[in-house]
């Protein structure tokens, strides 16, 4: 597969050779289901795009039952910038309805495949995205990170997944699982790739209250020889399984050949991060998704009355983990509740936003694992609180609003990806990528 740097150099003639080609080949490779449909009509470099994002003129269902036959009547911000700088949407991947969830199981369109083994989970809950790009369906892709879902089905698939700091990547047009979490981000071949698509979807939007007023880029400005300051977390990974920790080890050493310095940092307890998490994050989903309730949006199920109409149409629309963070979000929200569950949570929130900050007055960036484990087999992860939980790496990055990038680092002994990531403090995305691009050298790993 080209890289996407690759591509932006074709002519249109070439372009169009190339997409037709890569049609026949999602077409011949369909069991995977890591797209939903493929549209080759558009001019540009071809994008995947996770079917959370909307695209004018197309269907955007996030993956689920009530939003069929909603038809997008306008562009994400994202989208428009991938047209001005001449990539063009290709088709929408398939992820966790409502972004909710760690597998790419709660699908209105059925599970997608692990490329490197199908037996295995692609991660979540951009999984379609990640595994387009893991099995050469996609130059790149762009997905969708409220508590790992860019970086976590990036690990499992063995690509690199970007998180950027909140704000730095318009939500305008973005559907909302919790607000104050979600962000837009690249998934690509390489760390350069990555870069680049970092840079034409990132800068400030007036269409977005939450915008940074920021525009500079990083792409132009890579530097893999750049020496830093790097800490490590040799506590935080204990409970990480073997593959895990091996390959942690084998970054370490990587990044003292290429002359970064290593200290040993610590992080509180992962507990207080999945804690303080889920009950932000359902909170502000039960909020988001009350609009969905067959008379604002929403596929109409005709009830007795308004109020059964609402019931049938939300009953009968929603899939079982949405419904359950529904049912917590709205839980912690209640009276009684809130002060003893959501006010503590945010509390926590930024007692983990000071403890990066403490770190990050220290060293330039944070080498951690993503994924307590690889890719678990369809059906290994039994019930919700074991998805929850594996989660416990991932879900801190996006309270405190860093910036993130995955990147493989190995095979483990069955053969599959192991991926880890490097956190950045706020805004410094420059740095996150200059490590990224020197550890990527250094580690020289093959998909």
């Amino acid at each position: 597969m080209i890289t996407l740097k690759e591509a932006l150099q074709l002519s249109k003639d070439e372009l169009q050779s190339f997409k037709d080609d890569l049609k026949s080949k999602i077409e011949a490779n369909s069991e995977l289901n890591a797209y939903i449909d493929v549209n080759n009509v558009g001019d540009g470099v071809p994008i995947a795009i996770k079917d959370n994002i909307q695209v004018k003129d197309w269907s955007v269902t996030s993956a689920s039952n009530i939003l069929q036959g909603y038809i997008a009547p306008y562009n994400a911000t994202v989208i428009e910038k991938m047209h001005q700088a001449g990539l063009s949407p290709f088709g929408r991947t398939n992820m966790d309805e409502f972004a909710m969830g760690s597998t790419t199981e709660s699908s209105f369109y059925g599970k997608t495949q692990n490329p490197h083994n199908k037996d295995c989970v692609p991660g979540g809950s951009s999984g379609g995205s990640a595994a387009a790009v893991g099995a050469g369906l996609a130059i790149a892709a762009l997905g969708s990170d409220t508590g790992g879902s860019i970086r976590q089905p990036a690990s499992f698939c063995g690509i690199v997944g970007m998180k950027p700091t909140y704000g730095r990547v318009s939500r305008y047009g973005l559907g909302a699982y919790a607000s104050s979490l979600d962000q837009i981000g690249p998934m690509t071949q390489n760390v350069e790739d990555a870069a680049i698509l970092y840079d034409i979807i990132s800068g400030h939007d007036e269409k977005d209250s939450t915008s940074a007023d920021m525009n500079d880029k990083v792409s132009d400005k890579l530097d893999a020889n750049r020496k830093l300051k790097i800490a490590v977390l040799p506590k935080h990974i204990e409970n990480a399984s073997q593959a895990v920790k091996d390959a942690y080890e084998k970054a370490i050493q990587a990044l003292k050949n290429a002359g970064h310095e290593i200290v040993e940092k610590e992080l509180m307890d992962a507990k207080f991060d999945i804690s303080a998490y889920y009950i932000t994050a359902t909170a502000e989903a039960a909020t988001n998704l009350a609009r969905y309730d067959g008379i604002r949006y929403g596929n109409r199920v005709e009830g007795k009355n308004l109020e059964d109409t609402f019931i049938q149409t939300r009953s009968n629309g929603f899939g079982d983990e949405v419904k359950r963070r529904i049912m917590l979000g709205n839980f912690v929200l209640s009276s009684g509740y809130y002060e003893a569950y959501y006010v503590k949570a945010q509390k926590t929130r930024h007692m983990i936003k000071e403890q990066y900050e403490k770190i990050f007055s220290d060293v330039d960036l944070i080498l951690s694992p993503i994924a307590p484990s690889t890719a678990p087999k369809f059906g290994e992860l039994e019930n919700p609180m074991d998805m929850y939980l594996s989660d416990l790496y991932s879900i801190s990055v996006n309270l405190a609003g860093l910036p993130a990038i995955s990147l493989p680092i190995c095979k483990s002994e069955d053969n599959m990806p192991v991926g880890l990531q490097l956190i950045a403090n706020a805004y410094n995305e420059q740095t996150l990528f200059d490590g990224a691009l020197s550890l990527e050298s250094e580690i020289g790993y093959v998909n």
